[in-house]
């Protein structure tokens, strides 16, 4: 290379001076130190900076090609005898249904030749269950994998069993007969007839056939034979009833009179008017709430009954018997003994007042006396 110098004196000389170069190598370290820096310098930013998914690549079509391809589940649903099932319903149930994009369930039917299938179903575990109108449902459990086109065994559904739920329940004639078989087992002590008495308040109500049935087992029960005989020996000791005399046949005469009375008030008031009239008999024992409310139930039962109808009502039946078994006794009675209607009335008065008597005594006392009675708080006998 080639440079004007100006010298001392004024005068330009040109002169020549080689051109210096860089080494190659020192060049190439230069390079080298630069290309680390900049990785480095990379390496730091992706480090620091949040991590990005990276764009999926398209295919040819420019579509994004799928992580793992989907496949399909087909399959048959046939009888026990092998005949195809059409319309049977098919439910595909997903437990990973939301990391693979599909819905949690997905439902088909069944065509005219049995078969079904789920298209574009993504690889993984699931679960189908069948049902059809007449057969027992059923499941299957499975897993497809990626690209599978799965075909599930032949289905084959038993047909379901006839469950019919039926409440056996006894005629309601039924119920009052057995409930009337328990009472003719209540005696009080264990000997005298209880048999009036229900323990049940719901108690089945009473048939005309019950309602004689009870009057014929109280009267001649062996204990009312001997109850008589000790009435008609206390009047004969009092000489009730002079005009039927003393002895062997006076006495015989107030037990025919006494017995009477008891056959006329029990059938009359016990089985023919309540037959008529509809009403129970029975009285039935309160039990529960306070005793100033059970004593006057007692005491109103002597002139108020149940109705077959289960509905409370006046109690026609006791008075009109009283009043007819009085009525009747004026039959047999000796002529000096008959007062007629006065004596009648008064009868049936104290018939009432000794009535509500023995109820009270069957509300508070007469239970725990009670063989065979059922335990408070019971619903059957």
């Amino acid at each position: 290379m080639t440079r004007s110098v100006c010298t001392t004196n004024g005068e330009e000389t040109n002169q020549q001076y080689p051109i210096r170069t860089v080494p190659r190598s020192f060049a190439l370290w230069i390079l080298f130190i630069i290309l680390i820096s900049n990785g480095a310098y990379i390496a730091a930013q992706s480090h620091d900076a949040p991590q990005t998914a990276l764009p999926i690549a398209s295919d040819a079509y420019g579509q994004a090609p799928a992580a793992q391809a989907s496949g399909s589940v087909n399959g048959t649903v046939v009888d026990q005898d092998g005949a195809v099932i059409a319309n049977a319903k098919i439910v595909m149930s997903r437990t990973n249904a939301s990391s693979t994009g599909e819905s949690s369930t997905r439902e088909t039917l069944t065509d005219s030749n049995g078969h079904f299938v789920f298209t574009s179903v993504a690889p993984g575990s699931f679960q189908l269950s069948f049902t059809a109108s007449g057969f027992a449902p059923m499941q299957k459990s499975a897993i497809l994998l990626a690209g599978q086109n799965m075909l599930v065994p032949q289905v084959a559904l038993a047909v379901a069993r006839n469950t019919v739920n039926v409440e056996v329940s006894l005629p309601q004639e039924q119920v009052a007969e057995d409930q009337v078989k328990a009472e003719e087992q209540q005696r009080l002590l264990g000997v005298f007839p209880n048999f009036y008495v229900s323990y049940l308040p719901n108690a089945a109500p009473l048939t005309s056939k019950l309602k004689f049935q009870l009057a014929w087992k109280s009267t001649f029960d062996p204990v009312s034979f001997v109850v008589t005989g000790a009435v008609a020996g206390l009047e004969q000791a009092e000489d009730a009833f002079s005009g039927y005399g003393q002895g062997a046949q006076g006495y015989a005469k107030r037990y025919g009179a006494a017995y009477a009375n008891q056959l006329a008030g029990t059938f009359i008031g016990g089985a023919i008017l309540p037959s008529l009239l509809k009403q129970d008999p029975r009285y039935f024992v309160k039990g529960t709430g306070t005793t100033r409310e059970r004593f006057f139930y007692a005491v109103a039962n002597s002139v108020i009954c149940k109705g077959d109808n289960g509905h409370w009502q006046p109690n026609y039946s006791y008075l009109l018997g009283d009043l007819a078994a009085g009525g009747i006794s004026n039959l047999y009675y000796p002529a000096q003994n008959r007062n007629g209607a006065a004596l009648t009335f008064e009868n049936a008065l104290i018939g009432i007042g000794g009535g509500a008597l023995g109820n009270v005594l069957q509300e508070f006392f007469f239970r725990r006396l009670t063989h065979h009675a059922p335990t408070q708080g019971s619903s059957s006998p």
